[in-house]
């Protein structure tokens, strides 16, 4: 072991990427269960494919970079040298590849004898073979461009993630490279005419015609192939300086897009089993076979989402979020947040309270100012179309938008410019950090100075995933948290990133210490110390060692972790005291919720970040307390559900394997179909106003 290794007790740690394999895995798991119906399996298969391009793209690309800048660092989880990561992650990911092939087999069959067919371009048939010939003289050949690889006709660049039917040819003596593009602009699916539930695959439709297009030569090998690449544009730190040609952020990170497409390759995936094929591709990628995937699936399986007309079973039955019931349409939501705090939980609770909290304010003429941070939203937003309404009818607007968001760069570059033309003020975060925390002021003129109403989430400012997250939206009108609201967006523009706040915990000035304060209390009390953390993932080191920490004082310490965790529990005399569940299920767990001790003096906070270095310490994020005692109870028992989840939790092992949750006599139970079955129930508590107490205790009755 290393110097530097030896700085760190590895004993109760390890390593992020594999900890992240992992996850993918129960992922996959999901496609496996017999309980999901089947096209929502394909739909799960689907999502660990991307899951793992992504890892690819990002995760294995920094490390690339690491080991070429810096090959002797050592990881301070695993003590491990990039190197050596990438060596373990290429093996671990090989035997997850052949478990996806089975599933997909698997899910291929049942899927046909439920009548949802994937045709294999040879089994077409009569009047199926004629429609799919006529497609492709008419819809595909026009658009293809295939290609011979010779000294006259050098190797293409093959762009990241897309699609390519390669062959190896034979032309008398020599042996040559033919390779073709899958139109992008084509669906990935040819579903046959007359039955929604029929499909041949765009590529397969191009391999069953490879021989013609190139048959000045033999065809020796064939199939479809993709290469990843490195992803990691390395915005974060800024190592790209601007120019001349670039001054601002905005214009410099349109500049950057385009270089990803242009980076190293990380991965190559074959579904052929053609040897020839692929050593000569690994020799013109400059790829170890170490990098390359066989595989029997398709590389891609996005055409799952394209599956919509089959039968009702296949499908998980239809979930619309709700307008919450405490909530009345009729009354102002300025007003009812100025009388309660108010908390929308999705995906069981729609959006649209927060949204015609943003609508009535573009339109108050009383309303001074909206200042809010953008991460990530939808691709029509209303969020941007409510901001834009509002800077046209005179308010003072003024959008933090992350340029700098992974793979929204490019969405959120466009609502900039839409948001910059309609009058709002745009910032772009600070150098070198971004900014994930998600908030929202809006600052209006009463009759007696200044209100505010204040939203803080756990999750993006985004419709579309709003109803397939689980997340927290909270609103109120708490002055001392708009004054630390205020002082946020004052920060901001003045790139201040250590200005102090009285109740919002806000990264990289305070969070990291405050929970490291928060842990301490609880290590103080010992035995009746308790500590829940729900994140998507674990890995800052600082944070791993208090908690182990708190653990060996006798906290009780229970976990909530979807993704990464770095901490490993049940390690004798390290994390006796600690356990770590995992969820996945129909909804992606999203919601990050911080909690400290029992009783009435549990203090709970909402928050953006996770428990990782970068959101601690590299970027800027916001926690907010929860003060409404019903709240609080409420997210207690919310904790307490998911900690009694039976079907769908998983629980990690000291071995860093996970196990399915089985104790004994318990009912069988999902968190997740609690909430679908048992509607979130607030009552409203204190209200001041007279004629809102009136609307609202004819709604629900004397609130208590």
């Amino acid at each position: 072991m290393s110097q530097a290794a030896r700085r760190w007790d590895l004993s109760y740690t390890q390593d992020r990427e594999l900890s992240w394999l992992k996850f993918d895995q129960r992922v996959m798991e999901e496609a496996m269960d017999p309980s999901v119906p089947l096209i929502e399996r394909l739909r799960f298969l689907s999502i660990f494919t991307s899951n793992l391009d992504e890892f690819f793209m990002v995760r294995v690309g920094s490390l690339f970079d690491l080991a070429a800048m810096a090959p002797k660092a050592i990881d301070s989880k695993s003590g491990l040298t990039p190197a050596q990561q990438l060596e373990r992650i290429y093996d671990a990911v090989r035997p997850l590849i052949r478990q996806r092939d089975a599933v997909y087999a698997e899910l291929s069959t049942a899927l046909a004898l439920r009548g949802v067919r994937d045709v294999p371009y040879d089994r077409l048939q009569g009047a199926e073979k004629r429609a799919v010939q006529d497609y492709y003289k008419k819809q595909i050949r026009p658009l293809l461009s295939p290609q011979i690889i010779d000294r006259s006709h050098p190797f293409p660049h093959l762009k990241n993630k897309v699609l390519y039917t390669a062959a190896l040819l034979r032309d008398k003596d020599r042996s040559l490279l033919g390779i073709m593009e899958v139109p992008p602009s084509l669906p990935p699916i040819f579903f046959l005419p007359g039955d929604p539930c029929a499909f041949v695959r765009t590529e397969e439709i191009l391999l069953a015609h490879m021989k013609k297009i190139f048959k000045l030569y033999h065809v020796e090998e064939m199939g479809v192939v993709s290469v990843t690449r490195n992803a990691d544009l390395s915005y974060d730190s800024y190592d790209e300086k601007f120019d001349e040609a670039s001054p601002d952020l905005l214009s410099h990170m349109a500049k950057l897009l385009r270089q990803r497409d242009r980076l190293s390759p990380v991965r190559l995936e074959m579904q052929a089993d053609a040897p020839g094929l692929r050593d000569m591709l690994e020799k013109m990628l400059k790829l170890s076979p170490q990098q390359t995937f066989v595989c029997s699936c398709p590389l891609k399986l996005d055409h799952a989402y394209l599956l919509d007309g089959c039968p009702p079973s296949l499908y998980q039955r239809p979930h619309t979020p709700a307008y919450p019931p405490y909530l009345d349409h009729q009354v102002s939501m300025w007003e009812q947040v100025r009388q309660r705090d108010v908390l929308l939980f999705y995906p069981y609770h729609s959006m649209q309270p927060f949204l015609d909290l943003l609508k009535e304010a573009a339109a108050d003429p009383k309303v001074l100012s909206i200042e809010m941070t953008i991460y990530r939203v939808a691709r029509n937003s209303a969020v941007i179309k409510h901001l834009c309404t509002a800077a046209e009818n005179g308010k003072s607007v003024t959008v933090l938008v992350e340029l700098r968001a992974r793979f929204d760069e490019k969405n959120n570059i466009e609502w900039a410019r839409e948001l910059e033309e309609a009058g709002c003020r745009l910032l772009y975060g600070s150098e070198g950090y971004k900014c994930h925390a998600k908030l929202c002021l809006i600052t209006r003129k009463g009759k007696n100075g200044l209100e505010y109403v204040t939203q803080i989430g756990t999750g993006n400012y985004n419709e579309k995933t709003a109803a397939l997250y689980t997340d927290f939206c909270l609103m109120t009108a708490d002055p001392i948290i708009a004054a630390d609201a205020v002082a946020f967006f004052q920060n901001m523009l003045l790139g201040d990133l250590q200005g102090s706040y009285r109740k919002l915990l806000v990264a990289p000035a305070s969070m990291k210490s405050t929970l490291l304060r928060l842990m301490d209390g609880e290590i103080a009390r010992g035995s009746q110390g308790h500590i829940i953390l729900k994140a998507n993932a674990v890995t800052e080191r600082a944070l791993i060692d208090k908690l182990a920490e708190a653990s060996q004082a006798g906290v009780r310490v229970e976990l909530i972790i979807r993704g990464i965790c770095c901490l490993l529990p049940g390690i004798p005399g390290k994390t006796d005291n600690i356990t770590v569940t995992s969820i996945v299920g129909r909804f992606l767990e999203h919601s990050r919720v911080y909690c400290f001790g029992d009783g009435p003096l549990r203090q709970i906070y909402l928050s953006s970040a996770d428990i990782m270095t970068r959101n601690q310490v590299n970027r800027v994020e916001a926690a907010c307390p929860v003060e409404s005692p019903e709240l609080k109870a409420f997210l207690s028992k919310y904790l307490d559900v998911l900690l009694s989840d039976t079907r769908k939790s998983r629980r990690l092992l000291p071995s860093g394997d996970y196990t399915a949750v089985k104790d004994g006599p318990a009912p069988d139970r999902s968190s997740q179909e609690y909430w679908l079955e048992h509607p979130v129930e607030l009552k409203p508590t204190v209200v001041h106003s007279p004629s809102l107490w009136k609307r609202l205790t004819g709604r629900f009755g004397r609130p208590g």
